[in-house]
């Protein structure tokens, strides 16, 4: 059997082996967080990424001030300061001083994942406070760090949002050299019995700071964090796309029936990263009830070599599957439907509509086969030739059959 005429279990485990690599591949991204104790720095730390790394324990000392918190196989290190009390030059000087050799032995590394990328500089929006000291703190470090790394200051604890808006007003008057102020409440907070604060801004934090990073790291950023599954989406979207005109090219030259395993590494690839775009913990089970449901009734996998005779019965009107080819436009169709189709799944596990275990009943099964047809469309072109479109978007080309 060659790479190309593959089973499902075997396509399963060459998804699985690729989601690995393409997880491993990913530049590790590298936060410093400072502020005050009692700010919330470990409640945002966990509520923004998909694994708690500010529960690994007490980390590791970097410096006298500063403690470097990550977890094995998990392409983040957040730096911290246990405590930032700003009394007294010495203790600043020293706590900067410490910082700037953080960010310089990045620096000297030379490699994107030693790095610094980002610094969060957190105030609790509840103090009403923006103390001259931390204006003043702010200042230097900017001034200090051997290159101009972002920082974004991040106003913990909002429970209000105007008290939040009137503090970043405040802050923003001073004219720091940081990129932006960003209220944020962490976790839903209960005022009283009858009232919870909901949590917010934490979207909007990953926004700001995406557009500031080095894109190196822009697609681990949005992979490791968990409160923006629109950034998610839109990764997803650009990959399904890429897959689809990598598979339209490949149909350029209409694909005998035979051949249409020829669309399988390009799928293969395509699902892998899709899953690595997500970040998401998944399971052998979810990709082998995915490649299964996509199974047509006739035994063919959308990923095998008899393609058509499986999915065609899902597109009426594509044409017969005995002698014809597979065009660049049905390649593509076939392969976006399963791209976004792929995609919605996440998207409701990403979310809590969904368990990934559910996959694996016959209910999510269904659920899976209905979002693949769903994608799937038929239209007419003007000449009466039927032509597929996936996703609402219109494939180039035109599909197998005979004209009416």
């Amino acid at each position: 059997m060659n790479d190309f005429e593959m089973n499902p279990q075997e396509m399963v485990d060459t998804i699985m082996k690729k989601i690995k690599e393409a997880r491993d591949s990913m530049t590790r991204f590298n936060l410093v967080i400072l502020g005050k104790t009692g700010v919330g720095k470990s409640t945002l730390i966990n509520n923004i990424f998909s694994e708690p790394i500010a529960d690994v324990g007490i980390g590791k000392p970097v410096t006298s001030q500063i403690r470097q918190y990550e977890r094995d196989g998990y392409p983040l290190r957040v730096f911290d300061t246990p405590g930032l009390e700003l009394s007294g030059d010495n203790a600043v000087d020293q706590l900067l001083a410490d910082i700037r050799e953080t960010v310089s032995a990045g620096l000297r590394s030379g490699r994107p994942e030693d790095a610094i990328h980002c610094i969060w500089y957190c105030v609790s929006a509840s103090s009403h406070r923006f103390e001259d000291a931390e204006k003043a703190f702010i200042t230097k470090l900017s001034e200090e760090i051997e290159c101009r790394l972002p920082i974004i200051v991040v106003l913990t604890q909002s429970f209000s949002k105007n008290d939040a808006q009137t503090l970043k007003s405040v802050i923003e008057k001073e004219n720091l050299p940081v990129t932006q102020v960003v209220p944020i409440l962490a976790g839903d907070y209960e005022i009283d019995e009858e009232y919870v604060a909901k949590a917010y801004g934490l979207d909007r934090l990953i926004d700001v700071t995406y557009g500031v990073i080095p894109d190196a790291v822009k697609n681990t950023l949005a992979a490791i964090q968990k409160v923006n599954v629109r950034m998610k989406q839109k990764k997803a979207h650009v990959i399904v796309a890429t897959s689809a005109a990598a598979a339209a090219a490949t149909g350029a030259i209409p694909i005998p029936f035979s051949d249409a395993a020829l669309l399988v590494p390009e799928q293969i690839g395509m699902l892998a990263s899709i899953t690595a775009a997500f970040g998401l913990p998944v399971e052998k089970s979810v990709i082998t009830a995915v490649v299964s449901s996509t199974i047509g009734s006739a035994g063919a996998t959308v990923l095998g070599k008899s393609i058509v005779a499986g999915i065609f019965k899902l597109i009426p009107g594509a044409g017969s599957v005995v002698g014809g080819a597979i065009s660049g436009s049905v390649a593509a169709a076939i392969t976006a439907a399963l791209g976004e189709a792929y995609t919605g799944i996440l998207t409701l596990i990403c979310t809590g509509e969904m368990k990934s275990e559910e996959l694996e009943t016959e209910k999510g099964r269904k659920l899976i086969r209905k979002m693949f047809r769903d994608k799937l469309k038929l239209k007419r072109g003007s000449d009466g030739e039927p032509e597929i479109k996936a996703s609402g978007k219109k494939a180039s080309g035109k599909a197998p059959g005979k004209k009416k």
